[in-house]
């Protein structure tokens, strides 16, 4: 799971405005970090144009994932991940958004013509802290619990069948000992039988 960029675009225009924008690109190498920005910022901004006001959506695009959230105010968030769950993406979208348009009013904004213009530093704190899709919705705190109880759950399964292979073996071999057992009895009291003892 990796969040590798994260923005807020102003969409109410054609082309959309990054208002305000993180990268954390330290997977690819120093010579094509500034290539991948520049394709996440584009095909972030691309995304922001295409969704309509009140609208989420998630994109693939190669290996990852857009995830949009469109105000009514006419700002999207935009995050691209690498093996996120889209219910956090779009939890940490919904948190973005409130704070961003609860600090910056939108006169501040609307005006905007060049990228990166609306400084928000709050961006790469939120970069760094959501890398671990758990921070960010609860829902996939709980499932990712879930799936760990359940392989600790498995286990034990195992472990009691196992144990109750081992008890049906060792039931069958005591039944064959005391068959024996048995055999040797008969055997030794007909030997007995012949002598006597005084």
């Amino acid at each position: 799971m990796k969040v590798y960029y994260i923005g807020v675009l102003d969409n109410s225009k054609q082309p959309a405005v990054v208002l305000a924008g993180e990268h954390e690109l330290s997977d690819f190498s120093r010579f094509t970090r500034n290539e991948y920005a520049n394709f996440m910022t584009m095909i972030g901004k691309t995304v922001a144009e295409r969704t309509r006001p009140g609208q989420r959506q998630s994109v693939q695009e190669q290996d990852y994932v857009v995830h949009c959230y469109a105000r009514s105010e006419g700002v999207a968030g935009v995050i691209i991940t690498k093996d996120y769950p889209n219910i956090a993406a779009h939890s940490v979208l919904s948190k973005l958004m409130d704070e961003f348009l609860a600090e910056k009013p939108l006169a501040s904004i609307q005006g905007k013509t060049k990228d990166n213009e609306v400084p928000f530093p709050k961006l790469k704190e939120y970069i760094v802290k959501y890398q671990d899709s758990n921070e960010a919705s609860s829902i996939a705190k709980i499932q990712q619990e879930l799936d760990e109880t359940k392989i600790v759950l498995h286990k034990a399964i195992d472990s009691v069948l196992q144990r109750g292979e081992k008890l049906d073996d060792l039931v069958a071999k005591s039944g064959d000992l005391s068959a024996q057992s048995k055999a040797f009895y008969k055997t030794a009291k007909k030997q007995n039988s012949c002598c006597v003892v005084m």
